[in-house]
């Protein structure tokens, strides 16, 4: 599904962009959300780079366990690559769904911290990231209800044929249970 994608590179790309900085000028990142302007120490510097870098390889490693790069074992394999599905029976991508559970628990952790931050009372930037943070959960856990897998459906009703009670009631099955019990 092509918004699994999406999900995958957006969030990737934000990491890498939130990395930029750590790495680059620990300094200002510090400045910007401390109440007080002080000169940054020698640890706070190395965990913020590392903070970066962490970023950069966990982007790039959710991207490669989800299969939005195909991933393939010689040269010549290259020109037949199709990227992996999020279908559990998919050998391409094994990975897929735990990748995104971890992806969508990273931003719902990040998002709730920037909100704990941002209404204490600390700088804008954490609200900036809180709404970034939400709106990939928002995204995310769409995807994982309702895109992890192709739909298949159904061309009389044009209801789903795989549909279950989760998480919303199941109304088509209803309707054919009560049907059967009043005849």
């Amino acid at each position: 599904m092509d918004v699994y994608y999406y999900f995958n590179y957006l969030s990737a790309g934000w990491m890498m962009l939130e990395s930029i900085p750590l790495i680059a000028s620990p300094t200002v990142i510090i400045t910007m959300l401390s109440p007080d302007v002080r000169e940054t120490t020698q640890l706070e510097a190395y965990l913020s780079r590392s903070l970066g870098f962490t970023l950069i390889a966990f982007s790039i490693l959710n991207l490669l366990l989800t299969g939005s790069v195909p991933l393939v074992s010689s040269f010549s394999e290259t020109a037949v690559a199709k990227p992996a599905g999020t279908d559990m029976e998919d050998p391409t991508a094994p990975y897929a769904v735990p990748s995104l559970c971890v992806t969508l628990t990273y931003h719902l952790t990040i998002a709730f911290y920037c909100y704990t931050q941002w209404d204490s009372g600390y700088s804008a930037a954490y609200a900036i990231a809180m709404v970034t943070h939400s709106a990939f959960s928002a995204l995310g856990a769409w995807v994982l209800l309702f895109g992890s897998t192709s739909g298949r459906i159904s061309r009389k009703t044009g209801a789903d044929k795989r549909t279950s009670g989760f998480p919303f009631k199941n109304v088509e099955a209803e309707k054919k249970k009560s049907g059967k019990k009043s005849l």
